[in-house]
Order: C-alpha cells, then sequence, then structure tokens
C-alpha cells in the first residue's frame, strides 16, 4: 500500500520522482535548490506522522544519522520537522542493494563477498565506537556503487548499546539473544553480517525456517553451517555464528580485523582489489536500478505471517532449550495476529498493520534506505513486522520481515513549532571524480612507522584512504596484518597526510604499509616495506 503523496516538501528542494514507497512514508530524489545536488528525502506518512511516538523515533534515527561520521554510512544533510511534515534529507547513493545484486547472480564470488562485508562492517563499527546497535543488518540495508564501494543504511531500528530489550530485527538474520529479547549489544549486529556473509557466499540464507518457531530454535540450537562456505572462509562463519554473543568477535572493528587476517592468508594481499573488481562488475549488470538511470521506480508491501510446518526436514531435532524458544516465538506470533485485529482491517480487506510496512525502493530506488519506522520499548513485545521489497521490477516472493516493538497508544498531537537542524554543511555541487593516482613512502623507527600518503585526484569531493599495516620476515613481506585505519581527504588537497603506526612486538622483522583508496586510483594501491631497527639484522 503506498502512501498518499502530500502536498508539503521540505523547503528549499525540488522533487524529481519517487524512490520507494510503503506505510510508514516515501522516499523521493530531489534535487537542493542552491546547489543542484541531488539528494534523498525521506518522509514519515500522514497517519504515523499523528502518533507523537513515531514523530519522536524517527527524529531519533536523524539525530543519530547526524551524529555517524563514516564514509560508510549513508550521510545526513538536514532534518526538517513543522506541522504540516516531517522529513530526512540524507546523502544520495547512486548504488544498488546487496539484494538486487544477490537476486541477480544468486551468489557472490568470496573475494567479492569479503569486500562487501568489509565494507558494511566499517560502517557497523562508526555506529559501535558512538553506543549504537543497528539490530537490522540484512542484504536490503547494505548498498553497492557502481565502483564497488558499499555502505550501510537504514538506521530505523538502532538502538543504543545494552538498551531497548525485546525481539527486534530481521528473523532471517537475528542473532539467539535477539529471540530471547535480549538487550542489543554489537555482537548481535556481528551476527547478522556473518549471516549476511553467508548467503552471499552460498545464495541462501544460514537457517530456513519457514516461520517464527521454526527459525527461533534453528538460530538458538542448530549446527553452525560452516561446511556450506568455502573452506577458507570457515572461521569467519563459525565465529561470528556463534550460539554466545561472548564467542563472537565483540564488535565490528574486531570483526573485520579476524575478515583482513583470513582473507589475506586465503587469497593473497590483493584480495580486496579483486574482489571490488567484481562486485563492480556485478553492479554493471544491473545499470537500470540505479538512481542515476532515472527509472520509474516501484514498491509493494507485505506482511509477516506465523504458519505451522511439520519441520524443515533436516535430519536435526531442537533441544529442550529449543522447544522453549519455539514456543516462545508461538507466543509472539500470537501476539501478532491479535495485533492485527485490533488495529482493524484497511480499506480492500487488507489489514490496517501494512501501515507499519515499509519498502526499499524498487528501480532505482536502492539509493536511499527504505523508510520505517524506528522500535520503542515495550514491556511487551509485540512485533510489527514489514517487508523490504526487492528493487526489481517484480517484488521479491519471499520477503524478509523485520520485526520491532509497537510504538506506544496513538494521541492527538498537540501544535508544536518547525523544528529543522543541520549537523552537516548544506549540500555542494559534487562534479566527477576520480583519484588518478596514490603514492606512500614508509620510514620505520624500532617499534614504528610513519608512513607519507600521497593522493592525486580530480573532480570535487571525499576519497577514502585506507592503510593497512603488516609485518613479515623479509622486505616485501605483507603476511601478517597489523591493524587498519582509514580516513578521508577532499581532492584538489595536495599536501601529502602522515600516519604513524607502533608495530606489534616479535612478529616480523619488516614493517610494511599498503594505501587504497574509494573511489580506486587509476594506479591502483601503493604499498612500501622496510627493515625495523629494533632487530639485530635482518633475517637471511
Amino acid at each position: 500500500m503506498k502512501d498518499t503523496r502530500t502536498a508539503w516538501a521540505v523547503p528549499g528542494y525540488t522533487e524529481v520522482r519517487e524512490l520507494g514507497a510503503g506505510g510508514s512514508g516515501r522516499v523521493v530524489l530531489a534535487v537542493h535548490d542552491g546547489t543542484g545536488t541531488a539528494v534523498a528525502v525521506k518522509y514519515l506518512s500522514d497517519r504515523l506522522r499523528e502518533d507523537p511516538a513515531f514523530v519522536g523515533e524517527f527524529r531519533a534515527e536523524a539525530r543519530l544519522l547526524g551524529g555517524l561520521r563514516s564514509p560508510f554510512v549513508v550521510s545526513l544533510y538536514e532534518y526538517v520537522e513543522s506541522p504540516a511534515g516531517a522529513a530526512i534529507v540524507m546523502e544520495l547513493v547512486d548504488g544498488i542493494s546487496l539484494r538486487a545484486l544477490l537476486r541477480q547472480s544468486g551468489q557472490a564470488d568470496a573475494e567479492a563477498a569479503l569486500v562487501v562485508l568489509k565494507g558494511s562492517l566499517l560502517g557497523l563499527a562508526a555506529a559501535h565506537r558512538e553506543g549504537v546497535v543497528h539490530r537490522d543488518y540484512k542484504p536490503e540495508n547494505v548498498l553497492v556503487s557502481a565502483d564497488g564501494s558499499s555502505k550501510l543504511v537504514d538506521f530505523g531500528i538502532a538502538a543504543g548499546r545494552g538498551t531497548t530489550p525485546g525481539v527486534a530485527g530481521t528473523p532471517a538474520y537475528m542473532a539467539p539473544e535477539q529471540w530471547q529479547g535480549r538487550p542489543a549489544s554489537p555482537a548481535a549486529d556481528v551476527y547478522a553480517a556473518t549471516a549476511t556473509f553467508f548467503e552471499c557466499l552460498t545464495g541462501r540464507k544460514p537457517y530456513d525456517g519457514e516461520n517464527f518457531a521454526e527459525l527461533a530454535v534453528q538460530h538458538i540450537e542448530a549446527p553452525v553451517p560452516e561446511t556450506e562456505a568455502p573452506e577458507p572462509v570457515r572461521p569467519l562463519i563459525r565465529r561470528g555464528l556463534a550460539k554466545r554473543p561472548e564467542q563472537r568477535p565483540e564488535n565490528a572493528e574486531a570483526f573485520v580485523a579476524e575478515l583482513e587476517h583470513v582473507a589475506l592468508a586465503a587469497y593473497g594481499p590483493r584480495w580486496e582489489e579483486r574482489g571490488q573488481r567484481k562486485l563492480a562488475a556485478l553492479a554493471a549488470l544491473l545499470p537500470l536500478l540505479f538512481p542515476s538511470a532515472g527509472g520509474a521506480a516501484e514498491g509493494t508491501s507485505a506482511l509477516a505471517t506465523t504458519t505451522l510446518s511439520s519441520g524443515s526436514g533436516t535430519g536435526w531435532a531442537p533441544g529442550r532449550r529449543g522447544w522453549l524458544a519455539a514456543g516462545a516465538a508461538l507466543i509472539l506470533g500470537t501476539v501478532l495476529v491479535l495485533t492485527t485485529d485490533a488495529i482493524g482491517a484497511a480499506p480492500g480487506g487488507a489489514s490496517a498493520l501494512s501501515a507499519f510496512a515499509t519498502t526499499s525502493a524498487a528501480p532505482p530506488g536502492p539509493g536511499s534506505p527504505a523508510p520505517g519506522p524506528a522500535a520503542s520499548p515495550s514491556a511487551t513485545p509485540s512485533p510489527s513486522p514489514s517487508a523490504s521489497a526487492s528493487p526489481s521490477p517484480s517484488a521479491s516472493p519471499s520477503p524478509s520481515p523485520s520485526v520491532s516493538a509497537p510504538p506506544s497508544p496513538s494521541h492527538t498531537p498537540s501544535p508544536k513549532p518547525t523544528v529543522s537542524w543541520s549537523p552537516t554543511p548544506t549540500p555542494s555541487p559534487t562534479p566527477t571524480l576520480r583519484v588518478t593516482s596514490v603514492d606512500v613512502s614508509l620510514k620505520t623507527g624500532v617499534y614504528r612507522g610513519d608512513a607519507t600518503i600521497s593522493v592525486a585526484a580530480t573532480g570535487t569531493g571525499p576519497v577514502t584512504v585506507v592503510v593497512e599495516w603488516f609485518l613479515g620476515s623479509r622486505q616485501g613481506d605483507y603476511s601478517v596484518p597489523d591493524g587498519t585505519e582509514t580516513f578521508v581527504v577532499q581532492s584538489g588537497s595536495p599536501a601529502p597526510v602522515v600516519k604513524s603506526h607502533a608495530f606489534t612486538r616479535d612478529r616480523g622483522c619488516y614493517g610494511g604499509v599498503r594505501v587504497t583508496t574509494k573511489p580506486a586510483a587509476g594506479t591502483g594501491s601503493a604499498s612500501a616495506s622496510q627493515y625495523l631497527p629494533r632487530c639485530q639484522e635482518p633475517p637471511r
């Protein structure tokens, strides 16, 4: 059910076309009148705007985005709220969803899957450093650009670490503790990211339960299906899908470190370049789905349902904890039915619960996250599922429902003045950005290294620079990862940047550094390796 278009629009922007719509609102492509910059504007629907709880959560999502500074997270330009409407003005990502890529290709090469996982994990890491848990990491919320880079979007049900207990997320990617209603934690995001990684590698979700009860049991008790993934990356699957949060990497940053170690050992020092090229090639197969293509948008809404079945026939049977989880999931499903009945029927016979269904943009909509209200605390979790439609001309036959606790009961809103704040500068024109070259030189001390990095670029915009440190037993050996850092430079800034690093003791006598950029430089990456004086003599 598409939201009815309203006359109100954010002042200073001209709408070009709709990118996607659902019961909670719509996302449009617009142009900033002052600069001509294309943006994505996410409008809250009139129906939900009448509920102060939804407006509060919508505002909270905007504030959260405004506090995140990462090239791997969609940027907030402005939040505008008035008696006539509420809207979030965001960066327009000219990319397509990972879900669309998987629908096209079925699965991805291991190097490509590692690259998309790393990019979106770096987005999660930025959130985790701010004490924020995404809670809904899935292929629909990862966007892949034409150059193979990726961004994390849609913080609609994000929550503070250790807060907001209750069932929230998309069932196919929810960690065991999410099913058990425990507070949000970064380890749950790591679990969801690993489930998505598994789907990239194999073409299917880790667990295939047909309803909430089966999925709850499988996520809590079923063995980790690591043997279905390529052997070199099984350690990542095993760690990331561990049943207990303390057995997983504690946050996304820690998981990135493990990923880089596994990828380097399995696929060599240039795995990321190859993986990004492969992702770009997959994205090139779907040119009409990019926002810049200008195609017409389509969207659908769907409801999650809970049905009983005799099992998946996998030969695995749940234990006592699993049956308890199944019972809890059945209760959750019953509450869903009662909630649907209580809300009543919408015109045309559809349940009014579809007011909570959101849809990500169809062609060319994946350039911005799908609209959707954030979860709000509730003593008795009662899921209001929403399904993200695929960015393709036809809706996905099996949508992934997102479950979150419902907002507090609706109250008649009191008149309030216009609220408008902008945590980032007004959008500026962005001519085509090209990185022509990247160069690095390394000077080593006893336990440290100083890398001097130069980036040459044409056009206007930010360049993301990724610096990877290594240790090795000989010059040019980059076999032992020793840390990664990321920074951003603006094109047209010729001054080199110096980055320092303290190397780990006793892991090699040669320190090394490799530098890559996003967008990728025409010269590829740059690297350097030097002897560390802490060793008495160079190894032979």
